[in-house]
């Protein structure tokens, strides 16, 4: 898929989320959403994350994520003060 095909994907993506939203679903809210994010991690140059780098989580409070590896549009590692699970998030939470 070209960049501007994920776009108009991505974008699909949060209007049905936002419908959800509105209908009070919140359960299809957080699906749409989430491919919606995974959607957006396809935009991400995967060579910009480094292993063993640590990189804040979009979102608030701050959170930190330690990068093991990367497989796909996923970064496999930990989170800095959680549990010791390692966890793959989609590369579009990681600030890069």
């Amino acid at each position: 898929m070209t960049p501007h095909e994920l776009q108009q994907i991505t974008a699909d993506y949060r209007e049905k989320a936002r419908k959800a939203e509105m209908m009070g679903i919140v359960n299809e809210y957080e699906v749409w959403m989430r491919k919606a994010l995974i959607a957006e991690s396809y935009l991400v140059d995967a060579q910009k994350v480094q292993p063993g780098k640590v990189y804040a989580l979009v979102g608030n409070p701050p959170e930190y994520f330690k990068v093991d590896r990367v497989k796909g549009v996923f970064a496999w590692g930990f989170r800095l003060g959680g549990t010791l699970e390692e966890e793959g998030i989609p590369l579009a939470l990681l600030q890069l």
